[in-house]
């Protein structure tokens, strides 16, 4: 079979039972991602990094395609949870790569008065394979190096 897309367990997490994602009806655009262990998203102070909740998982996917992150519509109302970019971009090349396997993490900020707990297996967020274009003039010719952020 001649792999086009699609989720893995990233190194580290193969006996943690990490649940691959699935979408929940046949008309739904993303995959439920869900939390690979516990963790606290503490209640947002000035200048407080976002906590990067751990999926467990990696991405593969064809070279024109990346893999959107968005927020489960839930979040923001019921537990003060944002993400801290808006929306999260997995490149293709970001799948397998030395630093941490291509391990998708999501970047919340809770804007409740308290600590929000996530359990593992809570669903967090969901994610929605695009394709994409570039430019008629476009010369990209840079190679990942790295992993999370090692873009600039």
């Amino acid at each position: 079979m001649n792999k086009k897309r699609g989720f893995e367990i990233a190194k580290g997490f193969e006996n943690a039972n990490i649940n691959l994602p699935v979408r929940s009806t046949k008309n739904s655009a993303g995959y439920d991602i869900e939390a690979a262990e516990d963790c606290i998203v503490p209640a947002f102070k000035l200048g407080q990094k976002p906590v990067l909740v751990k999926t467990g998982l990696k991405a593969y996917m064809e070279s024109d395609e990346v893999l959107i992150l968005a927020n489960r519509s839930s979040n923001p109302g019921k537990k003060g949870l944002i993400l801290a970019n808006s929306i999260g971009v997995v490149d293709s090349d970001y799948y397998g790569n030395p630093d941490n396997d291509g391990h998708i993490m999501f970047a919340f900020y809770n804007f409740k008065d308290e600590d929000i707990e996530i359990k593992k297996g809570e669903r967090i967020g969901q994610a929605m394979f695009q394709k994409y274009l570039v430019t008629d003039d476009d010369i990209a010719s840079g190679e990942r190096t790295g992993g999370f952020g090692s873009t600039n």
